[in-house]
């Protein structure tokens, strides 16, 4: 986990206050959480982008991350930045209903969590499917992404 306050300023200035989803809009197992976590947030706690975009670029550069293979996503929420299982615990934390039930998993041991994540992280492409591009969102859905947080085509 990492303080949103530890970013640049002209970064954390773009997503300070807001909950945020990076995801690879390339990974069809990513992009399924994606889609997961919107039909699920109703009140539209969160705002996206993909880490594909300039965005999201900025945001894996500036916490230490690779930007030509996204391994994780990003799951930004009350002010902390969360990667791997731990972001998805955060997502699940922040949903209405019986979802935080599934944000228990933060309590993995970290020497489990971390190599499982990573082997599914790896393979993504390989047992989920990639898509050929990113997907564009229509103009309804692009009022969800954050100013810079879709990469076109």
């Amino acid at each position: 986990m990492t303080p949103v306050a530890d970013l640049p300023e002209g970064l954390r200035a773009r997503i300070e206050g807001r909950d945020v989803i990076v995801f690879d809009g390339e990974c069809v197992l990513c992009s399924g959480f994606f889609r997961f976590m919107l039909a699920r947030d109703r009140e539209r706690r969160f705002s996206y982008a993909t880490a594909q975009s300039e965005l999201g670029h900025a945001l894996y550069t500036a916490l230490g991350l690779p930007i030509d293979d996204f391994e994780t996503n990003l799951v930004i929420v009350g002010g902390c930045i969360y990667g791997k299982l731990d972001a998805f615990a955060a997502a699940m934390r922040a949903l209405p209903g019986p979802w935080p039930v599934l944000g228990a998993v933060r309590w993995l041991p970290k020497p489990l969590k971390d190599p499982a994540y990573g082997v599914i992280a790896r393979n993504r492409y390989r047992l989920f499917g990639r898509y050929d591009a990113c997907m564009v969102p229509d103009a309804d859905l692009r009022a969800r992404f954050l100013p810079g947080g879709f990469a076109l085509g």
